[in-house]
């Protein structure tokens, strides 16, 4: 089936929803307009189309390769990274004193949802080295921005987040990797280290590891670890390549899916490092890199949702079978059937509400840095810390979501692995458990990022959603509004009932047992309500006749489906927030038995 990047569906999440205009009136992005953004967006499509998503099932088939201590990439791969770091793409929103374009992130999220999309595999692999280029730009030596930053940039070098330890997993305060001085400023790393995504390949000629260690006189705990830099080939101070440092690769992970991204065993062998950033700090380090692999990790559950509807919507075109309930034809198409169709109507609301979410959160990290005032930055880091979580957790759950009904469309073709209907729900189902699963996004919203500011930038979040209300009951009267504006009281409810239970001694146990639900709900309620902003938007520019009138009422029409078919769920989500701790620590007991 041949992908399509929804480029136009992009654009207009990107600007009549998400508000990027608001980014460009910084004045921060002196090199970005508007036909600037578009031109991108359409590059990035075109490039995803044409050379990455052909890939995409081969690789799955073929996958990458481990031979004596390294990792070759899925055929084609190596020329499509080439082609990928010529197009500048690496560089997007970086500094334009390192070789960067000078963006704004927002837009570079939404031209990675292209890539994302078009080869879920592919894109890990740039997605980390974004994430690293967060890192030495926030806390680098001019030195490591020298040799290092400039090449993750321009895309001669990729990067890699070297965290996890197998007797540690997410728990990043059980690491026993040990960084040794050499004496001459440099350390001494050892240890192993697992689930590292493209540790070793063979796609260009050096590989920038950011790697959690301690140092040996270092306190126990998650305060007793450091961040350090490792090159798989040794960097001499004008720039030029040495020996091999002393890592590798000791084997791939075999994998649910995701096949042609090398998930590596990575085992460290008193290799050279140095450090990145303050001694001990290295959590704090390593969270300017996550936090932005968190929210790419959101796109990318846009992304995989994409394709898996479009490859769904093609096959519901084509597959005839039954009479059609509207036009009485024999034989008819199964998107006819009122059950298919209203599966395809939710995928799509759904996709929508995702990549809103996920705009909207980039377009608040521009904002948080670049606008006018101390007290917008404040309010617009508010929002981004708010929403961080959000997009990373309820938008992966969308891709799963859409890619288990993208073969429930295929009935039972799409549990034959040849259709590749399969493919995509096995390339979702890892996004909600890598850089932090849903569960650990679900504890940090409502038990840090809910109450560190007392809960202000939850108020002011619940004043803007009900801000669309008027306009929104005047445009879509009835159910559509009451359902978003119930959604929105329901927020405001659970948000005052967890604020509350904080504040209490015994809460802890309360608090995480309606975690998830929280999150649940804030996305569910987020999500409708950035669509009513695109119906309004749709709305307005429906005024000028030359516009495209069918595809503008689509935008409408759409929200009313996710206003139908998600927000009214929001009464359940409420109930299970409050579930309570003192429920789930019974049903410990004899429900839980084998």
């Amino acid at each position: 089936m041949t992908f399509r990047s929804p480029v136009r569906d992009i654009d207009f999440a990107l600007n009549a929803i998400a508000g990027l205009d608001a980014v460009a009136a910084t004045g921060a992005f002196p090199d970005y307009d508007p036909e600037i953004g578009a031109a991108i967006l359409e590059a990035a499509g075109q490039f995803a189309d044409g050379v990455l998503a052909p890939l995409n099932r081969t690789g799955d088939l073929k996958g990458a390769l481990y031979v004596s201590g390294s990792v070759t990439a899925a055929p084609g791969y190596v020329e499509a990274y080439k082609n990928f770091a010529e197009g500048g793409w690496a560089g997007l929103a970086a500094d334009p004193k390192q070789g960067g374009q000078g963006l704004p992130k927002a837009l570079e999220l939404a031209a990675f949802e292209s890539f994302h999309a078009a080869n879920m595999a592919f894109g890990l692999c740039p997605m980390l080295s974004l994430a690293a280029i967060e890192a030495l730009s926030h806390v680098g030596t001019d030195r490591q921005k020298e040799l290092y930053l400039s090449k993750l940039i321009t895309g001669e070098w990729t990067g890699a987040m070297v965290l996890t330890e197998p007797q540690a997993g997410s728990d990043l305060g059980a690491l026993t990797a040990t960084a040794t001085p050499n004496g001459d400023g440099t350390y001494a790393l050892s240890g192993q280290k697992i689930f590292i995504t493209w540790g070793d390949h063979d796609a260009t000629d050096n590989i920038v590891h950011l790697v959690l260690a301690r140092l040996p006189d270092a306190p126990k705990g998650s305060k007793g670890i450091s961040l350090f830099l490792a090159p798989k080939v040794m960097v001499a101070d004008d720039g030029t390549l040495g020996d091999r440092n002393s890592f590798r690769p000791v084997g791939v992970e075999h994998k649910l899916g995701i096949h042609a991204s090398p998930t590596c065993v990575m085992s460290y062998e008193g290799a050279t490092a140095e450090l990145v950033g303050e001694p001990n700090q290295g959590l704090a380090h390593m969270f300017i890199m996550m936090n932005a692999a968190r929210l790419a990790v959101g796109v990318q559950g846009v992304g995989i949702a994409e394709r898996a509807f479009q490859q769904a919507l093609a096959y519901a075109q084509d597959r005839r079978q039954g009479r059609s309930i509207w036009t009485g034809e024999a034989n008819a198409p199964i998107i006819d059937h009122p059950d298919v169709r209203r599966m395809l109507v939710v995928m799509k609301a759904k996709i929508a509400a995702a990549r809103a979410i996920c705009l909207s959160t980039g377009v608040a990290a521009d904002l948080a840095q670049h606008a006018a005032t101390e007290e917008e930055r404040l309010r617009w880091k508010g929002r981004e810390d708010l929403f961080v979580p959000i997009a990373k957790a309820w938008s992966t759950d969308v891709g799963c979501d859409v890619a288990s009904m993208g073969v429930q469309v295929h009935g039972g073709m799409g549990f034959i692995e040849e259709t590749g209907a399969a493919q995509h729900y096995r390339d979702a189902r890892i996004a909600p458990i890598y850089e932090g699963t849903n569960g650990i996004q679900a504890g940090d919203l409502v038990g840090r990022k809910l109450s560190q500011d007392g809960g202000e930038s939850a108020r002011v979040l619940i004043a803007d959603m009900k801000a669309v209300l008027p306009d929104l009951a005047r445009l879509l009267p009835g159910k559509p509004v009451e359902r978003l504006a119930a959604g929105i009281e329901a927020v405001e409810d659970a948000t005052f009932w967890l604020l509350d239970r904080k504040a209490e001694a015994d809460s802890g146990a309360d608090v995480l047992a309606g975690a998830d639900a929280y999150l649940k709900l804030m996305g569910d309620v987020v999500g409708g309500w950035l669509l009513a902003r695109g119906a309004l938007a749709a709305q307005a520019r429906m005024a000028d006749a030359d516009a495209d009138q069918a595809w503008l009422q689509s935008k409408i029409d759409l929200y009313e489906a996710y206003a139908a078919n998600v927000l009214g769920h929001c009464s359940s989500r409420l109930a299970a927030v409050g579930q309570g701790g003192d429920l789930l620590k019974r049903l410990g007991g004899e429900v839980l038995s084998a």
